[in-house]
C-alpha cells in the first residue's frame, strides 16, 4: 500500500516556488519590453511528434473519435499562428514527453518559446542570453559568452572533425562510455526501457549500449555530446554551440555557406542543456520529407510512427514569415538560478507525485 503521508508534499520549498513566480514575472516583463505578444495554444493535439528522440503521450477522450496527443512543444500550433499573420510571439507552457526522466529531466516541464520576425540566428542568439542572465541573476553575472561551432565543440574536447571523422573514429571515442554494437541489443528495449540524459544516470554503459547503432552517425556524434562534451560547456561562460550537423536539422533551414551544416543552436550553463533555437524551415516539401524520414527511422526502431501533422503542413504551405525560434527549459533555468541539484527540487510536484 502506498504512504501518502509525506508523497502529497511538494518537492519544492515556499523559497524555490517564489523564485519560480518571479522568474516568470520577469519573463513576461521582458517579452512586454519587446512587445512580443503573449499567446495560448492547445497543450492536447491532432498528431504526434515524428522526432526519434521525443515520444508523445496519448491522449483518447470517451466522447472524441480518432486520437489525440500531449504537445511535447508549441511549436507546431505557434507557426500555424505565425503563417496566419500573428508576428512576434511567445508561450510559458506545460509539455509533457515520455520516456524522459531523471536529474534534469521529468515527464512534464515548462518550456518557454518564442518566434521573432526577420531575425537573424545570431540575433535570436543574442536575445536568448538577455533573457537567460535576467533570470540566472547573480549566477550569471560573472559568466563570460561564449559561441562556439558544433565542429569547434568536437575538436577541442575529442580533437577530431565531427563532419569528417570515419565512423570508426567515432566508434573508439564512444567504446569509453560502454558503446557496443546495436547487434547485441534486443529491439524490445528500445520500447520498454526510458530514455534518459545521458548526464542523469550513473550507468552511462546501459545508455550507451542502446543510444547508438554503428551504421548510424548521428547516434554516436549524440552519444558524445552528451556524454562527454556537454557537461563541460557552460561552465565560465554561457555557450552557444551552433552549425549543427545537416542530419539533425530537424525544424531548422540548411546554412546556404556550408549545406553541411543546420542553422541550429543550443546554449549551455554549467553543462546543462538550457535551449534549442532554429531559424525555421518555412518549405512544406522539404518538411514533410524529413517527417517521413523520421517515420521511416521511427519504424526502423521498433518506435510508434502514426502520422505526421497535416496541418502545420498547410500553414507552411500557405506560407511561414522568415523568422527564427527557440525552446528554452525554464525548469533548468531555475534550478542554476537557486542551485538546485535536480529538477525535482524546482518543480512543485514531479511525475511521481503528479
Amino acid at each position: 500500500m502506498t504512504d501518502y503521508r509525506n508523497t502529497w508534499r511538494p518537492t519544492a520549498s515556499r523559497p524555490v516556488l517564489a523564485r519560480r513566480a518571479e522568474a516568470l514575472a520577469e519573463i513576461r516583463a521582458f517579452f512586454a519590453a519587446r512587445t512580443v505578444m503573449e499567446v495560448d495554444t492547445p497543450v492536447v493535439v491532432n498528431a504526434p511528434v515524428t522526432d526519434v528522440h521525443i515520444h508523445s503521450a496519448e491522449v483518447r477522450f470517451p466522447d472524441a473519435p480518432g486520437r489525440y496527443y500531449l504537445h511535447t512543444s508549441p511549436e507546431f500550433a505557434m507557426k500555424r499562428l505565425l503563417a496566419n499573420g500573428s508576428g512576434d510571439i511567445y508561450q510559458i507552457c506545460h509539455v509533457a514527453r515520455g520516456l524522459e526522466r531523471g536529474r534534469h529531466h521529468n515527464a512534464e516541464f515548462t518550456l518557454i518559446e518564442w518566434y521573432r520576425l526577420g531575425f537573424t540566428l545570431e540575433e535570436l542568439m543574442d536575445e536568448v542570453e538577455a533573457l537567460a542572465r535576467n533570470v540566472l541573476g547573480v549566477v550569471a553575472k560573472p559568466m563570460a559568452s561564449e559561441r562556439v561551432t558544433y565542429a569547434e565543440a568536437f575538436q577541442r574536447t575529442l580533437n577530431l572533425d565531427p563532419f569528417t571523422a570515419p565512423l570508426e573514429i567515432l566508434r573508439e571515442a564512444a567504446r569509453s562510455l560502454g558503446f557496443r554494437p546495436a547487434a547485441s541489443r534486443l529491439a524490445s528495449e528500445k520500447q520498454t526501457t526510458p530514455m534518459r540524459d545521458l548526464r542523469d544516470t550513473t550507468d552511462i554503459h546501459e545508455i550507451a549500449a542502446r543510444a547508438s547503432d554503428p551504421g548510424e552517425r548521428d547516434e554516436l556524434l549524440d552519444l558524445l555530446m552528451g556524454a562527454k562534451i556537454g557537461p563541460l560547456l557552460g561552465q565560465n561562460a554561457l555557450t552557444f554551440v551552433h552549425r549543427y550537423p545537416a542530419s539533425q536539422a530537424a525544424l531548422a533551414r540548411l546554412d546556404p555557406h556550408d549545406p553541411r551544416c543546420a542553422l541550429r543552436f543550443e546554449l549551455y550553463c554549467q553543462g546543462v542543456e538550457l535551449a534549442n533555437g532554429f531559424h525555421e524551415l518555412a518549405s512544406a516539401s522539404e518538411q514533410r520529407s524529413r517527417f517521413e524520414q523520421d517515420l521511416a527511422e521511427r519504424r526502423r526502431r521498433g518506435l510508434s510512427a502514426d502520422k505526421m501533422d497535416e496541418l502545420l503542413l498547410a500553414a507552411l504551405e500557405s506560407g511561414l514569415p522568415e523568422c527564427a525560434g527557440v525552446a528554452v527549459g525554464f525548469d533548468r533555468l531555475v534550478m542554476i538560478a537557486t542551485g538546485a541539484g535536480t529538477i525535482d527540487a524546482v518543480l512543485p510536484f514531479p511525475i511521481e507525485r503528479a
